[in-house]
């Protein structure tokens, strides 16, 4: 008798190349010497082209090609309205734990950091997930490190279920994990799963990553493809700008979105722009990435990626973020806290130092490294550039002709 094949077996089957193993046959050099020798004639055809290459993706982020960045966000912006209308998705980061395995040189998380953390409780969860409701979120971002010891899948399945009643969108930020281990937070109500692949430069990426399961460049960058067998509605992608060259790194996030955009095409795609911001541990970007430099960004994954939903979050500040929301941006955050108890101080009372895996309590009168310069509160992972409140935000995109939207979608749905 033959055997049965599930569904996520039967997507394995018809995936038959990773995008691990698509990406060793991507000429990436090429294309970044295309995009830097490229005239602007050539850049002003690939900016015509109604169904745009991964080749004239890489025209339009050319040096030569933001000579004509005003081009460019006239048809962004016209794109964008044509494809999403004139509204502006709103989301909050919830962070469960800032307890981390890995050792990323950038991350304020990072295991060797002597930072202040804490892992929430499911109640403690909820609590934070109220505030943000009485706000007006209805989409939830959870994000946690990566350590097995403080979140395991149990954990992550209740805060999403205790969740799920409440807000109709929660997607996770979590580490990596196997398909089987995904299906139950799906089933628990988690419909979005986002991960960064960080830097698309293997050598940058073995460099910055010198400890922890992260280290494995291929695992992490075939997590969109288990997510999505395991029924995941949203995957999310996107490289962190400050490791490598911008360039590069763009052109293999808009191949890895185009892949998944053709193999995994029952999920909404998203791809999150973020530039590195201060953090513990006192990294410096490796690269840098001016702000016309990203607004010609934003602006070319729009005219390459038509119906991919473009997010920006408070990692930018505000007058960038206002004047990119009209261009292609679809979703941002607000008001946003990046450590665990931010939006109540939920934890307070159980801040700790951890030490390979080890709870040490703090000492009488410790005052280490916390983003408002107390010990009262665990470490975030990196400082937000836009303070701004939900409510300015929402206010904020109506006074720019657009509609915040809260909730865009309801398990009823799917019923």
């Amino acid at each position: 008798m033959e055997e049965e094949i599930g569904f996520g077996s039967f997507l394995c089957l018809i995936m038959a190349m990773s995008f691990a193993a698509e990406m060793e046959r991507l000429r990436l050099d090429e294309l970044v010497a295309r995009s830097m020798a490229t005239t602007a004639p050539a850049a002003a055809e690939s900016l015509e082209r109604t169904a745009p290459t991964l080749a004239d993706f890489a025209q339009l982020i050319s040096p030569a090609a933001a000579g004509m960045l005003e081009q460019l966000c006239r048809r962004s912006q016209a794109l964008t309205q044509r494809r999403f209308g004139r509204v502006i998705r709103l989301f909050a980061p919830l962070y469960l734990s800032n307890e981390c395995i890995n050792n990323c040189k950038y991350c304020g998380f990072s295991r060797d950091n002597p930072i202040l953390r804490v892992t929430l409780t499911v109640e403690e969860v909820a609590r934070e997930a109220q505030a943000l409701k009485e706000k007006g979120f209805r989409n939830l971002l959870l994000v946690a490190g990566e350590h097995p010891k403080f979140v395991s899948n149990g954990y992550l399945a209740d805060c999403v279920s205790a969740l799920h009643a409440e807000m109709p969108s929660v997607s996770l930020e979590v580490g990596p994990m196997e398909t089987a281990d995904y299906r139950p937070l799906v089933e628990a109500g988690a419909d979005g799963l986002v991960v960064y692949q960080e830097t698309y430069d293997r050598a940058v990426y073995a460099d910055m990553h010198t400890a922890g399961p992260k280290r494995d460049f291929a695992w992490r960058l075939e997590t969109p493809e288990r997510a999505y067998a395991a029924g995941f509605r949203r995957l999310g992608i996107g490289a962190l700008y400050g490791l490598a060259a911008w360039r590069r790194e763009a052109i293999a996030v808009a191949a890895h979105a185009e892949y998944l955009l053709r193999n995994c095409w029952k999920s909404q795609l998203t791809i999150s722009l973020p530039r590195l911001r201060p953090c513990a541990g006192e990294f410096q970007p490796l690269t840098h990435m001016t702000d016309r430099d990203l607004t010609q960004l934003v602006c070319a994954f729009r005219l390459f990626l038509p119906d991919a939903g473009l997010v920006l979050s408070t990692r930018e500040p505000a007058k960038l973020r206002d004047g990119l929301i009209p261009l292609g941006v679809t979703m941002i955050s607000a008001g946003s806290h990046t450590e665990p108890g931010g939006y109540t101080g939920a934890g307070r009372e159980k801040i700790h130092h951890t030490t390979r895996g080890r709870i040490v309590a703090l000492a009488a009168g410790a005052s280490e490294w916390a983003p408002n310069g107390h010990a009262t509160n665990a470490t975030g992972q990196f400082e937000i550039a836009d303070e701004r409140s939900a409510e300015e935000m929402a206010e904020l995109i109506r006074r720019l002709g657009y509609e915040p939207v809260w909730k865009d979608w309801d398990a009823a749905l799917t019923v």
